[in-house]
């Protein structure tokens, strides 16, 4: 097992006009389960290539565990390697497949069928292996090549968007397997994706990038609950934060005639930013801010209610989630209000945050 350690890593694209990455600084602990997450184009798989010796490094350094890997071909770095789509042998048998990097090594035969058969078990691929990858579900192939990075016993898993060809359903059981798998084996992971309720369940600390720059390093809950910047803010979080922008002062933030309280001593024009389910609502006598319900999707235990506010200084639509047996209707105008410890203040222009 072994850290992971990017310094000032840049990678730079021949007739590019920016560099892709433009010097990442990032260290993963030894064992650690890291996500890279972010819009498509943000730099987080070439990150990862980086890592993997799939990308030259055009400046800075990678080190694994205290040897330094920038320049090292993809077979001397001891890293395994789980491709999107799958990247397995169709005429070979699954125990074929999963064996072939060890055979390349020259592992001797019966060391070759020991690890096969102990990662099989792990898996829940015994009875499959001696099926071509056609006989084969999405998941069962994803797990086949998860098993072929097993058995390689290498430093580094390194993962790159490995649910996206995956149904909705098998996303999500074949995300708690790759999980609890990574806990039980203890190997160091780097995880590529873009969805970040994905890296939301799945990291030790999810690492938000966007045009190749980190925006913020922290275990889920952090990232929730005190995004660094707007970015951030409006990354995490599904469905996604409500941003607003209004006027702060004396610990408040105006929207037109609704004032808001907030934790912060920020003054003049802000955005900011309140979870769906930070909403409660109130009678109009209260004072809350007004919605107009457009559509109320019920997912039985709760339900989210999206509208408009026509309050000048709050944006057009907002999200609110309320309990499923609230009567809330299409065309109804609910009253919103929340707490100040529920409220985000951001600075409009910089984007970072305000608030304690």
């Amino acid at each position: 097992m072994a850290s992971i350690t990017f310094e000032k890593a840049q990678r730079w694209y021949p007739g590019a006009d920016r560099p892709a990455v433009p010097g990442i600084d990032l260290e993963i602990q030894d064992g650690e389960f890291m996500v890279l997450v972010g819009p498509s184009g943000c730099g987080k798989s070439t990150t990862l290539r980086m890592l993997a010796g799939l990308e030259e490094v055009n400046s800075g350094s990678i080190h694994i565990g205290d040897r330094e890997v920038t320049n090292l071909p993809p077979k001397e770095r001891d890293i395994a390697m789980v491709f999107q789509n799958y990247a397995l042998y169709p005429h070979m048998s699954v125990a074929d497949n999963m064996a072939f990097a060890l055979k390349l090594a020259k592992v001797p035969d019966a060391e070759r069928k020991e690890r096969v058969a102990k990662a099989a078990k792990l898996l829940g691929l015994e009875e499959y292996l001696e099926r071509k990858p056609k006989a084969l579900s999405g998941g069962q192939r994803q797990r086949v090549a998860m098993g072929r990075a097993i058995v390689r016993e290498p430093q580094v898993f390194c993962m790159d968007e490995p649910l996206s060809n995956l149904d909705a359903k098998m996303r999500v059981q074949t995300r708690t397997d790759i999980a609890k798998l990574q806990a039980d084996l203890k190997v160091t992971t780097v995880y590529v994706t873009h969805d970040q309720v994905e890296a939301m369940t799945m990291g030790d600390r999810v690492a938000v990038m966007n045009f190749g720059v980190l925006q913020q390093v922290d275990t889920p809950l952090k990232l929730y609950d005190k995004p660094n910047n707007l970015f951030v803010a409006g990354f995490i979080g599904s469905p996604q934060m409500n941003l607003i922008q209004g006027k702060a002062s004396g610990g408040e933030v105006h929207l037109g005639s609704y004032s808001l309280p907030a934790d912060t001593k920020a003054n003049g024009g802000v955005t900011i930013g309140v979870r769906p389910e930070a909403w409660r609502l109130v009678s109009k006598e209260e004072g809350g801010l007004p919605v107009t319900v457009a559509v109320v999707e019920e997912l039985g235990a709760d339900g989210f209610v999206y509208g408009s506010c026509d309050v000048e200084g709050a944006p057009h639509d907002l999200t609110v989630r309320v309990s499923a047996r609230e009567s809330v209707h299409k065309g109804d105008t609910i009253y919103v209000t929340t707490d100040p410890h529920e409220v985000h203040v951001f600075d409009t222009e910089s984007g970072e945050r305000l608030s304690a």
